[in-house]
């Protein structure tokens, strides 16, 4: 009876019922919502957690079912709105739309799990995918946003993607930078121009460093005084950039430095200077098989030898470059099976540049430079042994009178 006397008091007040029935479904929802956060959530993370597979690991890290509790008073209140005449509808309508808001963050950290799967690859450095994973993740947004717009106008999402159309030159406007950066990241990932740990060179941005993440927007590079340059992605394609890994690639960094030797201190070689530079082991073989070449290259071709121009002579400069040629040879840093050059260069106002291009087998830059360093200290070093001068632009001390009276031949009075 008074069961009976409940129900005719709530079918006479149908607002008072809509209320309360309302009521209920929230009760409801949220507990259940609290239910499958606490206890359903917590034994997927506990059979997950005993597998040997990575994949779900990343899916709680990333977030992947956190929203999902949300999808349950969701769905309950949309299936209860029947029982509310008054509200029913716009009710519906609102958890409906919470439904796709639920779904396409779903979607959303499900591509960014999958990308954290994909990034723990050996794969994803020669191949980022990052740009194409945050294109997809901004057309679901936008279809998620599409889809909760026609619901709440009533209309159907394409009746209401064809009434973009007068708006697309806008639309163009504003996403212009994202669209020329999706085309520049399929370019840049399709050609294999740059990835993630390359060291470029962009002067234009004053970068120079490695590569620490190549975006859909941007390419961020930790340069060497481990500031941050962001470059948007399009100027990759736009702009000229250097790439060093094919340096790193190869095993080999190259040398191309050159000294500058004084062109009044060269010289033909006499008797005595011979005798000395045939002392040096590196180039003993060297001088023999020179001096037996020359004289066989005189005698033949009857040369007058009173003076020192005719016929073939050995110079203190081109013996210097055979010894820095057998340094460089017997090195243990310097590749021997990559470009090997030490040359003249087209002689200068400032001296002869005698130029070392080789190959350091190290492409680390700290070791680089020290075997490079090592290299022409002990060239600089091994030319007055030549009878060589090394050109350098006059010092103070070089203008002090005592330096000049010693380079004059005078005395000092002592």
């Amino acid at each position: 009876m008074v069961w009976h006397d409940v129900v005719g008091f709530f079918a006479d007040r149908p607002l008072l019922n809509e209320i309360v029935t309302l009521l209920g479904l929230l009760v409801i929802g949220g507990v259940v919502h609290l239910l499958v956060r606490r206890y359903v959530l917590a034994l997927l993370y506990r059979i997950f957690c005993q597998t040997r597979m990575t994949w779900d690991e990343i899916c709680f890290e990333q977030g992947v079912f956190d929203n999902l509790p949300y999808l349950v008073p969701a769905l309950i209140i949309n299936q209860g709105a029947a029982l509310l005449p008054t509200v029913g509808h716009g009710l519906e309508k609102i958890t409906s739309i919470w439904i796709v808001v639920i779904f396409g963050m779903f979607l959303g950290k499900f591509l960014s799990a999958l990308f954290s799967l994909y990034a723990s690859s050996h794969q994803s450095t020669r191949r980022p995918v990052k740009g194409y994973v945050e294109t997809i993740k901004l057309v679901i947004y936008l279809g998620v946003g599409v889809i909760a717009i026609s619901m709440l106008l009533d209309k159907s999402p394409i009746a209401f993607i064809s009434g973009l159309g007068a708006v697309t030159a806008v639309l163009m406007l504003i996403f212009r930078d994202m669209i020329l950066s999706f085309v520049a990241s399929v370019r840049i990932i399709s050609n294999d121009l740059v990835r993630e740990g390359d060291w470029i060179e962009m002067p234009k941005y004053e970068a120079d460093g490695n590569v620490i993440e190549a975006g859909l927007h941007t390419i961020k590079v930790q340069n060497w005084d481990k500031t941050i340059s962001s470059i948007p992605t399009y100027k990759l394609v736009e702009d000229p950039f250097r790439n060093w890994r094919g340096m790193a690639e190869s095993g080999g960094r190259r040398i191309k430095r050159a000294i500058l030797i004084d062109q009044s201190s060269i010289c033909f070689c006499d008797e005595e200077m011979l005798a000395r530079y045939e002392r040096i082991q590196l180039i003993q073989d060297y001088i023999r098989e020179r001096k037996r070449e020359i004289v066989a290259f005189n005698q033949k071709h009857h040369v007058d030898s009173s003076h020192i121009v005719n016929g073939r002579r050995m110079t203190n400069v081109g013996t210097f470059r055979a010894y820095v040629t057998a340094y460089l040879r017997n090195h243990p840093r310097i590749r021997q099976d990559m470009t090997f050059l030490v040359r003249q260069l087209q002689p200068t106002p400032e001296g002869l540049p005698l130029e070392i291009y080789v190959f350091v087998n190290d492409v680390v830059w700290a070791h680089y430079e020290t075997v490079q360093a090592d290299i022409f200290d002990h060239i600089l070093a091994a030319a007055p042994h030549f009878d060589l001068r090394i050109f350098q632009n006059p010092t103070g001390f070089d203008l002090h009178p005592l330096v000049l009276g010693k380079y004059n031949g005078e005395s000092d009075g002592n």
